[in-house]
């Protein structure tokens, strides 16, 4: 009888012992979790950060850039993009006679990148990278009076017809004005089209970029030429221009003396990442992954994301 008590004693004081050590094992299992949680939650706080990053685009991009990338950018990392759109060799006018100052530069032609390059022109730009491309295309107003034609006929039978009113920008100031007229001229060799190389002398037709998307959206315009993505980001129906093949380049680089590296760095990474290469396929752009390099100096930190 004594044996049996002794035996249930033992048996309760075990069972009590083996309860405290799974409350204690619990009670240190919610507290690393709780040390993991703060520490991660600390390192995620440090992770961001606050600032801007200026950013010269090529206007296509504008939509993009600052609807789309500059705020999932922000809630990303903290820095906010403060993007300035126009054309490309404009922009690359002003950076290279310090009359603004810039981080990033976006052009929508590799070639815009050699004003930027060498001594002579201030050493702005040592390396660029291609990350994407749009062609070109024909953007009419859905309530133009020729949209029927556009939608039925060659672009280029209706382009000429009396009272047609055509955009398209300046080809000393924006890319998109070199391919208007490269894709005129080699429809007129091709077509035996005398009247394209007239347009093609033209200087009336000539707009910035931004005013001639607000004239096809106010009915100034019948048509205008631009990029597709920028069509398609400024829901603009537009019409390819079969017979040539010219398209929109678009490189990334991030300037000499960029008083914002950090922040820069930062957006090309996102840009040119995962997310930011969800947003240019989005908008229909055709991306290269990973981007490419061009020259020499491409800092460390992009070397995930730039080939």
């Amino acid at each position: 009888m004594a044996r049996a008590r002794r035996l249930r004693h033992w048996r309760s004081a075990y069972r009590a012992r083996a309860g405290a050590l799974a409350l204690a094992l619990a009670l240190g299992a919610a507290a690393s979790a709780a040390r993991g949680a703060g520490v991660a939650g600390a390192a995620a706080a440090a992770a961001r950060h606050s600032g801007n990053v200026d950013v010269y685009s090529a206007g296509s991009l504008d939509t993009l850039l600052s609807k789309s990338i500059g705020p999932a950018f922000h809630r990303a990392t903290g820095y906010t993009l403060v993007n300035t759109p126009g054309g490309s060799s404009t922009l690359a006018a002003e950076i290279r006679n310090k009359t603004v100052v810039a981080d990033v530069f976006i052009s929508a032609a590799p070639s815009i990148n050699s004003m930027l390059e060498g001594r002579k022109n201030g050493g702005w730009v040592s390396w660029y990278a291609s990350f994407a491309a749009s062609p070109y295309v024909l953007g009419y107003d859905p309530k133009s009076r020729f949209a029927h034609d556009l939608r039925t006929m060659p672009w280029y039978k209706v382009i000429v017809l009396p009272g047609f009113r055509l955009g398209r920008t300046n080809p000393s100031q924006d890319p998109g004005g070199v391919l208007a007229i490269r894709a005129l001229k080699d429809t007129a060799a091709r077509r035996h089209l005398p009247a394209l190389v007239k347009l093609a002398s033209e200087t009336s037709d000539e707009y910035s970029e931004t005013t001639e998307q607000s004239g096809i959206q106010n009915g100034q315009l019948d048509a205008s030429f631009m990029y597709e993505a920028d069509a398609n980001s400024q829901h603009s129906p537009f019409v390819p221009l079969t017979g040539v093949k010219v398209q929109g380049d678009y490189t990334i680089t991030l300037l000499r003396r960029a008083p914002h590296t950090a922040a820069a760095e930062a957006f090309i990474r996102f840009l040119l990442g995962p997310r930011g290469q969800k947003a240019l396929r989005a908008d229909h752009f055709i991306v290269l992954s990973p981007a490419r390099a061009r020259g020499r100096g491409v800092p460390d930190a992009l070397h995930g994301v730039i080939r």
